[in-house]
């Protein structure tokens, strides 16, 4: 499933096909998605123009004016494509996105400028909703910090992971503790950080704290500027392909050697809440 920093940069490619620009038309290819559309949807977005587009944890919202936000989530097989019209003149470079099976093109937005969204989701676990506040959405509802915010500290950590008995691995995957996080990048932050993922939440507050809050930071902050990582089903927004599975350290490296500098341990694999975690023995204490 794609995560922050992969939803963070479908926003950077969507900016300049889409701010500024007023939705023409828009084709709704079924009733439902995982969720069923919000009535008269297509008929809603018709008309409006795109004021910019900005991200909440894994959530892209699309404001536009009279005060509507489409929210989108991309579930695990969602992707983005951008077309333009040969010659059309427009801000940035629009490259077509791999092909994808057009039977998967649920939602075709027709944009000024000769401009063509498609979004495409194979698996249909994504999801589109309507809303005029934040505050009336479920979705963004209770949502915690962003990694990557300055109220996300060491300090903040020790405060919300007081007196948790979950795995400090469970702990940052719960979207009321931080916003954004998934399976990837918390395996990641954890080898960095040197803390094993089977470690009680409640044990993390004070000098463990202090040191995880940066590396999550970090470990984001380096995945956005890689582009995000390029998971079998996921591709950017513009086509292009990030990179930064060629720097995980522990994610998807069972059996390999761990990468901490004076570490001889092997990296190994459990099954945490259903899903795989990944992380050195060794040196994750």
């Amino acid at each position: 499933m794609p995560e922050l920093p992969e939803v963070e940069t479908v926003r950077r490619g969507l900016v300049p096909a889409l701010e500024g620009r007023r939705i023409l038309s828009v084709q709704q290819n079924r009733a439902d998605l995982r969720f069923p559309f919000p009535a008269g949807f297509a008929d809603r977005l018709t008309g409006r123009r795109v004021l910019r587009i900005d991200r909440r944890a894994k959530y892209l919202l699309i404001r536009l004016d009279g005060e509507l936000t489409l929210l989108s989530h991309l579930g695990m097989s969602g992707r983005y494509s951008i077309e333009a019209e040969q010659g059309a003149v427009q801000p940035g470079d629009f490259v077509h996105a791999a092909p994808a099976n057009p039977r998967h093109d649920h939602v075709v937005l027709h944009v000024e400028g000769g401009v063509t969204i498609r979004y495409n989701d194979p698996r249909r676990f994504g999801f589109m909703d309507l809303f005029e506040r934040d505050s009336d959405s479920p979705y963004l509802a209770g949502l915690g910090p962003e990694p990557n915010e300055n109220r996300f500290s060491g300090a903040y950590l020790s405060e919300v992971l007081a007196g948790r008995r979950t795995p400090i691995k469970s702990a940052l995957l719960d979207q009321k503790i931080v916003a954004g996080l998934g399976n990837i990048y918390v395996c990641e932050a954890l080898h960095r950080s040197g803390i094993s993922p089977r470690r009680l939440a409640s044990s993390i507050p004070g000098q463990r704290a202090e040191r995880l809050a940066p590396v999550v930071r970090s470990v984001i902050d380096e995945a956005i500027d890689a582009g995000g990582s390029t998971l079998r089903d996921f591709a950017a927004a513009d086509g292009a392909l990030g990179y930064f599975q060629h720097r995980f350290r522990a994610y998807g490296r069972e059996g390999e050697a761990c990468m901490t500098e004076g570490c001889s341990g092997t990296i190994g694999r459990i099954v945490q809440s259903a899903r795989s975690t990944f992380f050195c023995p060794s040196c994750q204490r």
